[in-house]
């Protein structure tokens, strides 16, 4: 097999597994634009993973690792689709599909057409009007954010086996067909239909973008708190909508959300990896850079499009982040704030967040009646739930009762670290 003399990766490159994950959304939005047949060519990038991941040790990473990750996958489904009988109809109904010249994908290892656009034509194919919204959101977690189909379930609350039958029909309804939604400034003279398409799908798209950010920066499970590099993925390609949007008050206000969350990620572990909560981290060692370009981003959004969740959720992190210290947060604005986004999105996990914002402001008795009546079977036996609990009544003064809810939360995170945390906070309260 043929391949590019192999070198060490740059200094700023992601390493081995990092580096895959972030490419598979590449190769296989750069195969689905060139042949169609997603599911195909979703076992086809497998196969090319597995590959790289047997011969890159022993022959060192290729200079193109994504050309190489095209080619071979491209190889492994050429094979795939010149064995099947109906060969000449499915290259006949692929080449009618596929937009001429700059819109398919280049060859194998050819880098003409740019890692972006494949990537976010990858992201609103799977968010097309044919599949369910459950099931546009589960596909594009698992295709575009390189989640598992545990970790998708734990995102969106719902259990494992559900989450694997969502992603099952999704992928055997999506139309084996180049993604409609197209970024090249040669499909100018289609922009009408582009935005009605743009319309029809983008809050399924920074709703994806959001959850796989999420999972990024606190990860449902494993030994690390953070996945930085899906964090960042996210991030990137957010701002790659925001370019196409630039007039869109919620994209900016999901990049606002996301900087801003993200400058505090050097300061949320310790040296051991061990958790730091908010009230204790050291604010000097928040991204400042971030902090002020998503602080700009949202007082933008805000003076001058529709009010929505992500605009509001990215104001509550900007009044946390201009904070001079935890003492010094103005509560009252973000309780004020919160109040407007659980009328916008009355959803558990918001509901919980303005439980928070009660106690900091009215005191923990009235958080804790609050949560007596967040009965949403979609945060039954969620840690985040009893971690809450616990804290408030900590607060409240009840320690027992708080002793035996951090200890419920921390056997229910599947989070290294968040669990560490949850037990140590249990430890230190007396008996």
């Amino acid at each position: 097999m043929s391949r590019s003399a192999p070198s060490g990766p740059p200094a700023s490159e992601p390493a081995g597994e990092d580096l895959l994950r972030r490419l598979v959304p590449q190769v296989l939005g750069a195969l689905v634009r060139r042949y169609g047949h997603f599911d195909a060519a979703e076992d086809a990038v497998q196969e090319a993973l597995l590959a790289a991941a047997r011969q890159w040790p022993e022959e060192g990473r290729p200079r193109n690792p994504r050309g190489w990750l095209i080619r071979v996958a491209s190889r492994r489904l050429t094979d795939q689709l010149r064995s099947e009988d109906a060969r000449r109809r499915r290259e006949e109904t692929a080449a009618a599909l596929t937009p001429r010249d700059e819109f398919v994908a280049p060859p194998p290892g050819e880098g003409r057409a740019p890692a972006e656009e494949d990537t976010l034509a990858l992201l609103f194919l799977c968010c097309s009007a044919d599949l369910p919204a459950t099931g546009r959101i589960a596909l594009t977690l698992r295709a575009v954010g390189g989640l598992t189909t545990a970790e998708i379930a734990r995102a969106l609350l719902v259990p494992e086996a559900t989450m694997a039958q969502r992603i099952s029909r999704a992928k055997r309804r999506i139309k084996a067909s180049p993604a409609p939604f197209r970024t090249s400034e040669q499909a100018q003279a289609q922009e009408q239909a582009q935005e009605q398409e743009r319309a029809a799908r983008l809050a399924d798209v920074l709703h994806v973008l959001y959850l796989i950010f999420n999972e990024g920066y606190t990860a449902g499970s494993g030994r690390e708190l953070q996945r930085a590099d899906l964090a960042a993925e996210a991030i990137r390609l957010t701002r790659a909508v925001h370019r196409l949007l630039p007039d869109d008050g919620e994209v900016a206000g999901l990049l606002a959300l996301m900087l801003l969350t993200d400058a505090r990620r050097a300061a949320r572990t310790g040296p051991d990896g061990s958790l730091i909560p908010l009230a204790e981290q050291d604010r000097t060692r928040w991204d400042r850079a971030a902090v002020t370009e998503g602080v700009a981003l949202v007082s933008d959004a805000l003076t001058r499009s529709p009010l929505g969740p992500y605009q509001l959720r990215a104001a509550i992190a900007a009044v946390h982040d201009e904070a001079p210290s935890d003492e010094a947060t103005d509560w009252a604005e973000i309780l004020a704030l919160y109040e407007v986004l659980v009328r916008l999105v009355p959803g558990p996990v918001e509901r919980l967040n303005h439980a928070v914002a009660v106690a900091m402001v009215h005191g923990p008795r009235r958080a804790l009646d609050l949560l007596a009546e967040l009965d949403d079977d979609r945060l039954a036996g969620h840690h985040r739930l009893e971690a809450v609990r616990a804290h408030l009544l900590e607060r409240a003064g009840d320690l027992a009762a708080a002793r035996a809810a951090y200890t419920k939360a921390a056997g229910l995170t599947l989070s290294a670290p968040e669990r560490r945390y949850l037990r140590s906070r249990a430890a230190r309260i007396p008996e």
